[in-house]
């Protein structure tokens, strides 16, 4: 007497049915002793002295953390102050050294710019003669002045003004050089 479900036969179905129990059964079993596992190395950790210390060891962390989180932000503070007290410093400078008289060689003579960041700050122009050195002192405001300059004090101070240009196109010549240059590791 064969019988059948829906076309298949049933021996072929209890058959599988089995197959399936067997798996699952060995399924049970391996989560069964991979969870024995996990739990004695968790009762491990959290027992005894480990446990406690590792408590320990996770409020001393969080406090460590709030302190470097307050540095932080005391540090960017700071950071400001400086940053602020910092623009209104002599940053940029122009030196331009020359003979002012023929009969003096080895250009002793010099016209210093020092500028802020907003082209502020003044000239010092030093003449050395046989006789003696004469020095003046010239005022910038934003980048001019108000009593003439001679030529040497306006190259002095263009230099000035264009420092961080200068700076700028090195470095990007520096980097540019750096990105044409191929590494072969080749032997």
């Amino acid at each position: 007497m064969d019988s059948t479900i829906l076309g298949i036969d049933l021996k072929t179905i209890v058959t599988v049915l089995l197959v399936a129990v067997v798996v699952l059964i060995i399924l049970l079993f391996f989560i069964i002793y991979k969870m024995n596992i996990m739990s004695r190395k968790y009762n491990a950790l959290m027992s005894g002295k480990k446990g406690a210390d590792l408590e320990k060891i996770i409020r001393i962390r969080f406090k460590e953390m709030d302190q470097v989180k307050a540095n932080a932000k005391r540090v960017t503070k700071e950071h400001k102050d400086i940053k602020k007290h910092l623009d209104s410093c002599y940053n940029k400078f122009g030196l331009v050294k020359y003979d002012a008289f023929n009969e003096m060689a080895g250009k002793l003579s010099f016209a210093v710019a020092l500028l802020n960041n907003e082209n502020t700050g003044f000239i010092l122009n030093a003449m050395h003669s046989r006789e003696g050195c004469y020095t003046y002192a010239k005022e910038i405001i934003k980048g001019e002045s108000y009593i003439p300059l001679s030529d040497e004090e306006k190259e002095a101070l263009e230099r000035a003004k264009t420092l961080e240009e200068e700076i700028e196109d090195l470095t990007k010549e520096a980097e540019t050089d750096l990105e044409e240059e191929e590494i072969s590791f080749d032997l």
